[in-house]
């Protein structure tokens, strides 16, 4: 139905509605560059069933080496797997270079799983359980450009507002594979970092004491309610059109965020100053000369 609407010979009756939802079944299984059907495991619609299976098991058996080394393993090979599978296809990669991108990250999640556990072994609980996602996040910063390195060799296409190609870029390559990994990364991080705590405090309840075999499958399920909202975040995080423009508008929430990030940790601690100065019976010290500002 696709295909033929894009040829202008849709069916006689078709709705606006069937229409949308087959170019939405069409854009969730095939590649946009070569047209080809990807598979199942490695399309972004898989992401919910296959990322929760895998984060659910890396935070419930984090505590054994063989355990983290083993689900770390699974986890690099599924990412390699959707990192080839949506692949720029304007940018071929070999088979050598995918075989080396599978092994560095994998060498780099384990080595950072492996080694983050050995160093939190007297740090307080809960550190340990964020030990995952740190393994995660450094195998995504060394994957992603690994097996998109021909892109930051070679360039990619770069094209004007009429769809116009007018040359290759590295520079784009580093910024789009830069925007990627933040992307993965950002949709993996509420689940590996909230989950945690969330069952830190859980297991402390006497009910689930009881029903330690029912953790793994709980950490599965919570998995997936963080990932059924953070896949499509972060696959809209940003723009699929990448156009110049946007660089002083990343630019300025950039600043904000971090200007008013500066002005409520001064706040803070310009309050405890006074909350201590009161305690200890002396005026609180103002860092303005004149009145408060009443906002």
């Amino acid at each position: 139905m696709v295909e033929k609407s894009r040829m202008g010979t849709v069916p006689p009756g078709t709705r606006v509605e069937q229409l949308l939802y087959a170019k939405k079944l069409y854009d969730s299984a095939f590649h946009p560059d070569t047209g080809d059907k990807m598979n199942v495991i490695g399309r972004m619609s898989f992401q919910v069933p296959g990322g929760m299976i895998i984060t659910g098991f890396m935070l419930q058996f984090y505590r054994t080496i063989p355990a983290v080394v083993f689900w770390q393993w699974v986890n690099q090979s599924f990412n390699a797997l959707v990192n080839y599978t949506n692949r720029n296809a304007a940018s071929p990669t070999s088979v050598r270079q995918m075989a080396v991108s599978y092994v560095t990250a994998t060498t780099a999640a384990v080595a950072t799983a492996v080694g983050m556990n050995t160093l939190t072994k007297r740090a307080p609980p809960l550190v340990g359980r964020w030990v995952p996602f740190a393994a995660v996040a450094a195998a995504n910063c060394v994957n992603i450009p690994m097996m998109r390195q021909q892109e930051l060799i070679q360039g990619i296409c770069v094209k004007d507002r009429n769809h116009n190609e007018i040359g290759h870029s590295r520079r784009a390559a580093a910024i789009g594979i830069t925007q990627v990994v933040i992307s993965r990364i950002t949709m993996a991080a509420p689940g590996m970092i909230l989950l945690p705590v969330i069952m830190e405090r859980l297991e402390k309840l006497h009910c689930m004491k009881r029903i330690q075999v029912l953790h793994a499958p709980l950490q599965v399920l919570l998995s997936g309610c963080f990932l059924i909202f953070m896949v499509p975040v972060a696959c809209g995080l940003f723009p699929q059109k990448w156009y110049q423009l946007f660089i002083p508008h990343l630019v300025l929430l950039s600043t904000l965020s971090l200007v008013s990030l500066t002005c409520l940790v001064s706040r803070r601690r310009e309050g405890g100053a006074g909350r201590e100065a009161s305690v200890q019976g002396q005026a609180p010290v103002s860092l303005n000369a004149g009145p408060l500002d009443p906002r």
